[in-house]
């Protein structure tokens, strides 16, 4: 099997007419005599519009609508839901706000909350995404309901904030229709939420915390990570690569579960993509990396970093991956079958002139995630395939072009 097909690839299918409905919904900031809602207004944008990547996970689909929010008693809250959705992520094609006014966009449960203004500044505001179009996108919100609120004093003027698109998250049995899979998760799927390892492997447990959800153009999924001491990151080329796409993406730290097993991850904390410094080009292509930085930077130091390892690793070398498979909350993979069992190690360390091989679990939405030795040195950047030779990219070459553009402590 070539490597085109061996990638951890998930292309997006062309897909029919949505079934599930998108509600939208008019809800004013104060009772008003008599509320009715209004007539859903939204439709699937065309086919050309919605995510398509190769070796990314499809994770969400574009949708349009016709939603404003007005200065009228009756018109300042949007409730913007989709049924079974796992994130909202809505465009607004123009702000029209006065001097101390702003628009919040919210999560139905409170936990996410971004505050927009008319100057649209990330420094006195929150962080937002853009795609080269008028207007901008807001962050997401996780869950199947977005709450898009007017705060004003005024009681009088016209039309304050426009919506014209959104992404909604699919469901995992989505997931699963609309994207093709190579097998690589090999034998039984070791994986487990990174909590649970927080006392038996602490510092597996702590050095995961580097790594973070990649939202691509809200609507591809990969993993990405924070290389060095400055404000740098690292993914696969193949999950983006141009400078629109990094503008057009958010990194989300810290989402994983509270507890072992819980399937309760927290809203976790949210960044967008600043620039791009570099992806590998030309005979190196195959190290398929991107280089870039984030917004806000300062919110996400404390999560910690991660180091390139500077020389070749070697066969037979402990491993393990942090990683967000399928687009859900980070797991590790530390064992390769069973809990207490074989421990991943690298099983060929030259399978070929860029990769190394291993048969730790991965799966779609893992592109991108660092694979570590047991000094915590990332060796590889996970990015194919195929059990029972897992592929990534030999970190000490990474390294090699990208040193001047780094810190590696």
């Amino acid at each position: 099997m070539n490597q085109s097909r061996r990638r951890l690839r998930t292309a997006a299918v062309a897909l029919a007419a949505c079934t599930l409905g998108l509600s939208l919904v008019s809800a004013p900031a104060v009772a008003a005599e008599s509320d009715q809602p209004l007539a859903p207004q939204s439709e699937r944008a065309p086919e050309s519009e919605q995510f398509s990547a190769e070796g990314v996970t499809t994770v969400g689909e574009l949708r349009t609508v016709d939603s404003s929010l007005t200065y009228a008693r009756d018109g300042r809250t949007q409730i913007i839901r989709h049924p079974g959705a796992t994130y909202v992520k809505v465009h607004f094609s123009a702000l029209r706000l006065a001097n101390g006014d702003y628009v919040t966009v919210s999560g139905q449960d409170g936990r996410e909350s971004y505050r927009y203004d008319g100057l649209m500044s990330r420094s006195t505001g929150s962080d937002y995404t853009t795609d080269g179009q008028s207007g901008f996108w807001a962050m997401s919100v996780d869950g199947d309901t977005a709450v898009v609120t007017l705060h004003s004093s005024r009681r009088w003027g016209g039309t304050a904030a426009t919506i014209d698109r959104l992404w909604r998250g699919y469901d995992k049995a989505e997931i699963s229709q609309h994207n093709f899979s190579t097998q690589s998760v090999c034998s039984t799927d070791a994986r487990r939420d990174v909590v649970c390892y927080q006392s038996s492997h602490p510092t597996e447990f702590a050095k995961g915390n580097a790594v973070a959800r990649l939202l691509i153009s809200g609507g591809g999924m990969c993993t990405t990570w924070r290389v060095g001491n400055t404000n740098r990151m690292l993914t696969n080329k193949h999950c983006f690569s141009t400078q629109a796409q990094v503008s057009g993406s958010e990194m989300q730290f810290n989402y994983q579960c509270a507890t072992c097993g819980g399937n309760n991850p927290g809203a976790g904390t949210k960044v967008s993509g600043a620039t791009l410094y570099k992806v590998s080009t030309g005979g190196s292509s195959q190290l398929d990396y991107t280089l870039y930085s984030v917004n806000n930077f300062a919110s996400i130091q404390g999560f910690g970093t991660l180091y390139l390892a500077t020389t070749a690793t070697t066969t037979g070398t402990r491993m393990y991956i942090p990683g967000h498979g399928d687009g859900s909350p980070k797991r590790l993979s530390i064992y390769e079958d069973t809990q207490g069992g074989t421990l991943c190690t690298v099983k060929n360390a030259n399978y070929n002139t860029y990769n190394i091989s291993y048969s730790c679990d991965t799966s779609g939405g893992n592109s991108g995630s660092p694979v570590l030795n047991g000094s915590h040195r990332v060796i590889a950047l996970h990015h194919l395939g195929g059990c029972p030779s897992n592929q990534g990219a030999k970190a000490h070459l990474i390294y090699n072009e990208i040193s001047s553009l780094i810190d590696n402590g």
